[in-house]
């Protein structure tokens, strides 16, 4: 991959900042920063009624990726047709929320609800229509 800051890297090294540099720390903490901005705007673009239909599906126990597609689809929930991809996207970013765990047993990675994850669902579902709060807002409060 060609890097696209590769003119402006040289036309730094020409200037006043041509002894300018930051640790690896520094660069890292930034790469992190960066990182975590990304997920986040990613997150904010899943419809909440998908959210609560993966959270749904691993309410009666662990499941791996395919069993989760194959509720989703029954449920109807056409998001990740054709794009499977995308569902393992949301399963590992709800996992680094501490939404879901995961196990890895012959070589599928299970996921299951943690604590959190049963408590939000119950939460979701116990609340009436006027009073329940967005499950984007609940898995937000808890990656603070």
């Amino acid at each position: 991959m060609k890097d696209p800051f590769i003119n402006l890297k040289s036309s730094m090294k020409k200037t006043i900042f041509k002894d300018f540099s930051f640790s690896n720390e520094r660069k890292n903490a930034v790469k992190e920063n960066i990182r975590m901005k990304h997920f986040q705007s990613r997150f904010h673009s899943w419809e909440e009624k998908t959210l609560l239909a993966v959270l749904e599906s691993l309410q009666h126990g662990e499941k791996h990726g395919y069993d989760i597609s194959t509720h989703l689809f029954q449920k109807n929930e056409l998001r990740f047709q054709n794009n499977e991809g995308q569902l393992y996207t949301l399963l590992h970013l709800l996992e680094n929320k501490g939404i879901l765990t995961s196990t890895w047993i012959k070589e599928k990675k299970y996921y299951s609800l943690t604590k959190n994850g049963k408590k939000y669902l119950a939460t979701y579902n116990q609340k009436s229509a006027k009073q329940r709060i967005s499950l984007k807002h609940l898995i937000e409060e808890a990656s603070l």
